[in-house]
Parts: C-alpha cells; structure tokens; sequence
C-alpha cells in the first residue's frame, strides 16, 4: 500500500488535516496483518467534501479468497450501499455485521469501526466477509484462535495502549521486554489481573513476579508455548509468543475461559439429567406395556386382544425413542434408529409364520428432538401395522419401503408397499389408527399427510418439520 497514494486521496477528496492525515496514513500500514488475522478484506474509507465517502486503503487477506478481484483505492462509497459505513462516520460509533453491497456489486457482511482524532470521526476502519460464507458474529477479534505466525504478526504491529487494535482483541495481552518488564497490557489484562485481585496496575512490573504460569521459550524451534491453568476461581488458557522485535521479547496473551468451564460442566449435569429422565420414562413405559400383555392373556375376547394389542404397539413406539435417548443422554436421536427400531418391533408382533418380507430403510439419516422423533415413531407405527395387516392378505411374500429425505426446514418420509391396494375414497375417516396418524402430522409434526392407493401398492407420505422447538417462539 503506497502511503503517498493514501495522502494524495485525502487531499483530493476530504477536508483533513495534516495531522490527521498523518493518522489515517499509520493505520493503513496496519491493514495487512488484520487482514490475514480475520481472513478477511479490510479496508479505510474517508469522509468526502460533498458526501459519501472514499476508499484510501485496502489489505487482502492472504490465506482466504478476498471478496474483491480489483482493487477498490481511489473509488467512492455510496452510503445507499454501505450504510454501516454511513451510520459510523455520521455517529462516529462502532456498527456490527450489516449487509451491503460492495462496488463491485458483491453482498457482503461489514463490520465498521470509527477512526476517531480528538472528538472528529476522520474514517472508518471496516472489515468485510462475503456474505456466502460462514463467519463468526463476535465484536472482538481472537487472538487466541489464530496460529503461531498470525498471532505473532499482529501482535508485531502492534502500538500504544490508545492503539485501536488493542482494545479489539478480546484476549488480555502482555508485551514483556527483553529485560522481562511488562512495557505494554491492553485494557483486557488490565481487568483481568484486578478480578483476579491484583492491586496495583501490572504496567511496568517485573513480569516473574506476575506471571500466571510458569513457561520457558528457548531457540527459533520453540517460538509457542500453550498452558491452562486456574487462578482462584479463574480458569485460564495462557499463551506465551516470542517475538522478533527490538523492543520486545515476548507477547503473552490471557483468555478467561471460566464461563466456558461452568457451560461444559452444566452441560455434562444436564446430559445426565436427560439420560435418566428418559430412561425413567422408557422403564415406565415398558412396565404399563407388561401390564398390558398380562390382561391379554387373560382376556377371552378376540377383539378386545386386539385393540389391546394395537394399544401395546402404540407405547412401545414411544419407548422406543426413549430407549435411544437414554442411550445417548440428549434430546436428540437419529431418526434412522427410531425408523429400525419401529420396524423391528412392528415385524415381531404383526409378521405372520411362513410370510416372506421385503423390509428396506433407506434415504437421508439425521438427528431430531424428542418431541418430532416420539411422533414420527407414533405415525410410522400405525401406519406399517396397516401395511402389514391388510396390504398382503392372502399372500406369502411382500416388500415394504421406507424412504426418508431431509429437508431445509421440513423433511418427508414415505412408506411404499407392493400390496393388493385399496379405495383411498372409501377409508373410515373415524378410524382410531388414521386419527392418530392426521392429529400428529398436523399438530406435532405441522406437516401434512398424502396417501396413494392402487392395485400395484400404496404410498403414503408425510411431512414433518425437523425441530419442533425452533418454532415455539416464533411470533
């Protein structure tokens, strides 16, 4: 980036100063190593005389596509396409994650950042992301997250405390010198160390007599040392970078990783919770299933053995989702095992002797919640018993298909049969089987429910949405 091209732009098209062009001048030298450390474009726009603004810097990130193919110094920003860069240079305040379209007419994400001498907004700093990529809605860069040589990179360009890069690094950072003094702590470190109930400001201190853990960084092979430790009720991730400065030996940069400690240990409680409320429930279950088989064998009504037994098909499906949730200890479960389980139970009890079956799963396989996989073992249970029980009467052999496909928001499942058929006008709408099956489709699962019926088989398919609690606040 020429420094001469930066000041000729300034001067052609803004009101600035000499000093604050001066300013703007050092912080475009400071670009490229934000860029390779967000992996992402960055950028300085300026303030014009007669509105919007000008691009007087640029850096390309150097490990990642940049979302530009040319260079954009020298052109003008319209606030109607960048209103983040609008919205900060009239405020003079910070502005995260906002669509815009850049001049090259790419959507991108920016987030902006005022250039501020004295109390005059001079610039914006901004970093872009296409929009078509994944990136992380943080206000703070990461040091920690970056490897050896981009941590190091940056850390070189590093200034003053008034630095604006300092104060956007989430991380606390040390610059200790090669006397091993403490020359430089951003405002982070400076918080940390008083939380962690150190008195004085740990500026100028011999940093022995303050280090959080002990490390030692010897030859050019061994530029990186990582350590975790706990301070009090503090749990640390420490990392110490040697430096090729001058001035400077060794960066140490401090993340407080205690928030995330109690998030993995709550989460660990609660899986344990989840696992035994499920397997309380399946045993529950299985016991109002024992019952039911015991008042079957002692009842001398066919029919009445038969609702029952339809009754005990009904909660072993939900067991059944149960039984994988208590396995896995979270409310989630493949709907590939919830299907195969269906299927086996259904086979066991329905299966006649000397009938061959055809029994296939196949498709897309993918977790669910509790509340969609109980009712998608409900619905698929009622309706392979009706395959079962009347598609292949009279006959020996038979195959039945299951065919899942996931979806974006919403997912299918179909259930195809090569059997006898039947008139899909004729069917008891006051069944107690296609009541369940239209009730949970269209209340549980907010789906909806197609049956296709001919002499060559029948199809029936529904869809369900795949997490039902994703919609429970939406309004």
């Amino acid at each position: 980036m020429s420094m001469d091209r930066v000041e000729e732009l300034c001067r052609k098209f803004t009101d600035l100063n000499d000093d604050e062009i001066m300013n703007i001048r050092m912080m475009a030298n400071m670009l490229q190593p934000l860029a390779n450390l967000e992996d992402a474009d960055i950028f300085v726009d300026c303030p014009c005389k007669d509105g919007d603004a000008i691009v007087v810097a640029e850096a390309k990130p150097s490990g990642v596509p940049s979302a530009y193919q040319n260079s954009v110094v020298g052109m003008f920003a319209k606030y109607e396409n960048e209103p983040a860069v609008s919205r900060t240079l009239c405020l003079g305040i910070s502005t995260k994650h906002m669509k815009a379209l850049t001049q090259e007419s790419t959507h991108v994400v920016q987030s902006v950042e005022p250039i501020n001498f004295g109390e005059r907004t001079i610039g914006a700093l901004i970093r872009e992301k296409r929009l078509d990529e994944k990136y992380v809605a943080s206000k703070r860069l990461h040091l920690s997250r970056k490897n050896f040589e981009k941590m190091a990179d940056a850390i070189s360009n590093i200034g003053d405390e008034n630095s604006w890069l300092t104060e956007y690094i989430e991380e606390g950072l040390l610059l200790i010198s090669k006397e091993g003094r403490v020359t430089f702590r951003n405002t982070v470190a400076k918080e940390l160390y008083k939380n962690l109930g150190y008195v004085e400001d740990v500026l100028g201190q011999v940093y022995e007599n303050i280090c959080l853990v002990r490390t030692e960084i010897k030859g050019h092979k061994n530029m990186y040392a990582f350590a975790e430790t706990t301070v009090g009720k503090h749990t640390l991730c420490i990392r110490h970078v040697k430096l090729d400065k001058e001035d400077t030996y060794l960066a140490v940069v401090i993340r407080d990783i205690t928030w995330m400690k109690e998030q993995e240990k709550e989460l660990i409680l609660k899986s344990v919770a989840i696992k035994e409320m499920h397997h309380r429930v399946k045993n529950n279950l299985q016991t109002i299933a024992s019952l039911l088989r015991l008042q079957s064998r002692h009842c001398d009504s066919e029919e009445t053995r038969r609702v029952l037994a339809e009754t005990l098909e009904r909660i072993l499906a939900i067991s059944a989702t149960h039984q994988l949730l208590a396995q896995n200890g979270v409310d989630q479960v493949k709907i590939g095992e919830v299907l195969m389980t269906i299927r086996n139970n259904t086979l066991r009890y329905y299966a006649t002797p000397g009938f061959d079956i055809d029994f296939e799963i196949e498709g897309d396989d993918f977790e669910v919640d509790s509340d969609v996989s109980t009712s998608v073992a409900l619905v698929v249970n009622e309706l392979l018993q009706n395959s079962l029980k009347y598609a292949f009467i009279d006959r020996d052999e038979g195959r039945v298909k299951i065919i899942v496909t996931k979806g974006v928001l919403y997912s299918s499942i179909r259930i195809i049969d090569d059997g006898s058929g039947f008139d899909v006008e004729r069917v008891d709408e006051n069944g107690l089987g296609l009541n369940i099956v239209k009730a949970l489709i269209k209340d549980r699962l907010r789906g909806s429910l197609d049956i296709k019926s001919s002499e060559e088989g029948t199809c029936v398919s529904f869809q369900f949405i795949n997490q039902t609690i994703d919609i429970t606040n939406v309004t």
